[in-house]
């Protein structure tokens, strides 16, 4: 029975708790969660095991890009046999719902929702220090939950929504159906407006860097209201676009720096000033030389015959970067240089992911790292606040915003750029000049699948990405892409529960 009852564990009354140093993981061998919350300390490791579990390349850590940006024409992979051959499958836009990665990713997420419902369905059972600070491991998994279905109803639509602890397969059976997305939205929403008017700090300190700040949540708020203005009914899209406005701005005056280029670009992404960077608002913390908690990031992009990034050798072609975005780098960029680089190898010819960076002595030849990753930062809020001001009609105001990214980037303003013939041909309109920006200016952090989907209907991002030419992406098909492209299948496993409340999405 429990077999049958693929939709993520929820049916595994475990709980994963991790000691004080909420990085380091320790298991108690499945403890059962109606009989684990017993002190404010358990409670606090409950939630620490909501975050090790984003770390997975299966839910949104560093190495989930398959999900995201090879989904996207900024990186992909032209292997497409033997144990590529699935992987393939994303950037091809041939994905089959049998498809076990996909599989994975959907069970992850849900593994992250679960844990963050033991957090909620069990913390008022034991005794705080302070009432603040059950209302901070409050805000933390509510906010990690909105984060987890954020990612959920951006890919698939609709989705089952659950919102407490499931203790019995009669529970798992009656939450096996998929919400109407803007239901998902709301309950989005929810979450986060109480992690916004919680007790938690604007920022985290250097001790805490890798948890939940005020300023994340304002972000992440802002960014789902946008979500909605651009992809849910327009009826609401005046009111959703003042309410994106509203909360990015909140996370946007909470800053602690006066200019972003007063933040050298290579700095944001130095594994020697992670905890100190004022440009980073929300990260998953690596540990350094650790087998288990360190970074693979550096090491995975790397390209054979290199060396820049990582002292771990590479037999590969590492993080493949598509030629298509390559050749949308304006010439003076200095983001081109330290984001990628061609590999002149004997076997390796191409360009590869340069961007995250660790060759200390400390990640040494294993490549065990320290780089974080950066989730939430502040050059993607102030682009948010561009596309927002532009959509809001407020021109001026978005080309403000979109001109501080650029101005950090060594770049002349929008004003100036508009009036360059190649830079006009490529951007005719501010829209697509932000669009060009956030790809330049995040490239490789997981967003540019989003950005697309957010910026394009499913008509146009089909006749968007079809504009491009086949030999700019690759051995993967970019005419492939169609309008059941826009969100991924349903994994076969949990279409098979009930195919009709868990109905198909379409082309599938």
């Amino acid at each position: 029975m429990i077999k049958k009852i693929s939709l993520l564990a929820l049916v595994a009354l475990s709980l994963s708790a991790c000691s004080d140093d909420f990085v380091m993981q320790n298991d108690p061998n499945a403890v059962n969660a109606t009989d684990f919350f017993k002190t404010e300390n358990d409670v606090l490791q409950a939630v620490n095991g909501v975050y090790q579990s984003l770390r997975s390349s299966n839910n949104i850590g560093e190495n989930s890009g398959l999900y995201t940006d090879e989904r996207s024409d900024d990186a992909g992979r032209n292997d497409n046999q033997s144990n590529a051959g699935e992987p393939f499958q994303f950037n091809d836009f041939s994905i089959l719902p049998s498809n076990t990665y996909l599989k994975s990713h959907w069970l992850a997420l849900y593994q992250t929702i679960s844990r963050a419902n033991q957090v909620i369905s069990n913390i008022d059972k034991v005794t705080y220090t302070t009432a603040a600070n059950r209302d901070i491991y409050n805000a933390e998994a509510k906010f990690l939950r909105a984060l987890i279905y954020f990612h959920l109803v951006r890919k698939w639509g609709d989705v089952p929504l659950v919102i407490q602890q499931l203790n019995t397969t009669t529970d798992v059976k009656n939450s096996t159906f998929r919400e109407k997305k803007e239901k998902v939205y709301d309950q989005i929403v929810a979450d986060l407006k109480e992690a916004v008017n919680s007790n938690l700090p604007n920022h985290q300190s250097a001790s805490d860097k890798g948890r939940v700040s005020k300023a994340a949540a304002n972000a992440l708020l802002g960014q789902v209201y946008l979500t909605m203005a651009t992809t849910l009914d327009q009826a609401n899209r005046g009111a959703n676009l003042g309410n994106a406005k509203t909360y990015l701005l909140a996370a946007y005056n909470m800053k602690a720096f006066t200019s972003l280029k007063d933040i050298p670009y290579a700095d944001v992404f130095d594994v020697a000033k992670k905890t100190t960077n004022p440009e980073i608002i929300f990260q998953i913390v690596s540990k350094q030389g650790d087998p288990t908690y360190s970074s693979s990031i550096a090491a995975n992009n790397q390209a054979k015959g290199e060396t820049l990034i990582s002292l771990k050798p590479s037999s590969g072609v590492g993080g493949n970067v598509k030629a298509d975005l390559v050749k949308e780098y304006e010439s003076t960029d200095l983001r081109k240089d330290f984001s990628i680089k061609y590999a002149n190898d004997a076997t390796v010819k191409d360009w590869y992911i340069t961007k995250f960076r660790d060759v200390s002595s400390a990640a040494g030849a294993n490549g065990y790292g320290g780089n974080d990753w950066p989730l939430i930062r502040y050059a993607d809020v102030i682009l948010m606040l561009s596309e927002v001001s532009l959509y809001l009609g407020e021109e001026a105001n978005a080309i403000m915003y979109l001109n501080q990214v650029r101005e950090r980037a060594k770049l002349p303003t929008y004003e100036v750029s508009k009036l360059d013939p190649t830079y006009s041909q490529k951007f005719p309109t501010l829209k697509l000049a932000i669009l060009h920006e956030r790809r330049v200016e995040l490239a490789f952090e997981h967003h540019r699948w989003f950005d697309l989907l957010r910026f394009f209907n499913a008509t146009e991002l089909v006749n968007y990405m079809k504009s491009k030419s086949q030999s700019d992406y690759g051995t993967a098909k970019v005419s492939n892409f169609g309008t059941k492209d826009y969100y991924f299948p349903i994994p076969f496993d949990e279409y098979k529960l009930d195919p009709v409340k868990m109905y198909q999405n379409a082309g599938y």
